[in-house]
């Protein structure tokens, strides 16, 4: 049995699902106490455009989740069903909204993958997979966005962490999770595609230094899954890597303009590929929380990085509800589908 396998009989725990959820509201309640305007909430102007523009937030939620479900089918050649795939990518989502970002829900989703009746191989090559296209998406916005906006107006605010001993700001941070990831999607693609065998070799060897021992074992686990996905993938039609590419662009657009539409219903703004940039620089310092699904730190980043275009006074509200549409749903769906979802597979 797969170790990771024992992750799913965690998810239920109490403190898994109230840490994120008292965390979250803590840090919104803060927020909403110390800047929210009331004079300024009475003064919006409930027309139809507001509720039209939120109504266009939900249904930019509701097409990342379904553009996900495509990829799921698509990389697993149609062998799950629209509506298994509905439970897979509510489960994935909800497990990495209990675990800390730095976490994720990786092998929670490979053990979902596996009870639906795909092979442990191929279960461990579909999770590996999304994670490389994810971060392709990724690796390939930053660069336009820097090219189009330019550094200057990314980064409004300077937030500082210790990370290995140094104090970094906001810059700083960004570009060493960037590097992080560029590295990281390079090392899954030349071993999935080029040199499998010599890529784990240098992994294996890395990870022996002590400084690195703390995240050997997991090292180790990725390297034996680049080989079974590099196995898993052989022969593997371009059309396969282009509709899950595909995919994976309408699942993070439409994820981040969530935050555009908020803002357009509240404020007229047309600064669109800027909310898009700043998010993708909001994305790595979330990257990097320990709280679980980002809890607090997403609240803050977002009233630091977006306030800008957000009328004054309205900047906790807003924070809160774009949580409300992007994280706490997933806990609320995540709860009444797993008993379900439990019942099911192993009633098989």
């Amino acid at each position: 049995m797969d170790t990771r396998e024992v992750n799913i009989s965690k998810l239920l725990t109490p403190q898994k699902l109230f840490i994120p959820v008292l965390l979250g509201l803590a840090v919104s309640g803060w927020m909403l106490w110390k800047g929210f305007d009331k004079e300024a909430f009475s003064n919006v102007d409930w027309t139809f455009q507001t509720l039209f523009w939120l109504f266009i937030a939900l249904l930019m939620m509701a097409l990342r989740d379904i553009a996900y479900m495509y990829r799921i089918r698509i990389l697993t050649e149609n062998k799950i069903s629209w509506r298994k795939s509905f439970d897979v990518i509510m489960l994935w989502e909800f497990a990495s909204a209990v675990t800390p970002s730095v976490v994720g829900g990786s092998g929670v989703a490979i053990f979902i993958l596996n009870k639906e009746k795909i092979n442990l191989g191929k279960s461990t090559a579909i999770v590996m997979v999304t994670a490389m296209l994810d971060e392709l998406f990724y690796i390939l916005s930053v660069p336009l966005v820097f090219l189009f906006i330019g550094a200057n107006e990314l980064f409004p605010v300077n937030l500082e962490k210790q990370i290995f001993g140094f104090t970094l700001g906001s810059q700083e941070i960004f570009w060493v999770g960037f590097s992080f990831i560029v590295l990281l999607t390079l090392t899954i693609t030349l071993g999935i595609f080029v040199a499998p065998l010599r890529v784990k070799k240098i992994i294996y060897s890395v990870f022996q230094l002590k400084l690195l021992k703390r995240w050997r074992k997991k090292a180790i686990q990725t390297a034996n899954d680049i080989i079974i996905t590099s196995e898993e993938l052989k022969g593997k039609p371009v059309t396969y890597w282009i509709k899950g590419f595909v995919a994976t662009i309408f699942a993070w657009t439409a994820r981040y303009f969530v935050v555009n539409f908020l803002i357009l219903a509240f404020n007229p703004v047309s600064e669109h590929l800027l909310i898009f940039g700043r998010q993708l620089v909001m994305w790595v310092i979330m990257l990097i929380s320990p709280t679980p699904g980002g809890a607090g730190i997403a609240e803050l980043a977002f009233d630091g990085f977006l306030q800008d275009f957000i009328p004054q006074g309205l900047s906790p509200a807003i924070a809160l509800l774009w949580r409300l549409f992007s994280y706490y749903p997933y806990l609320i769906i995540g709860i009444i589908v797993l008993p379900n979802w439990l019942r099911r597979v192993y009633n098989k």
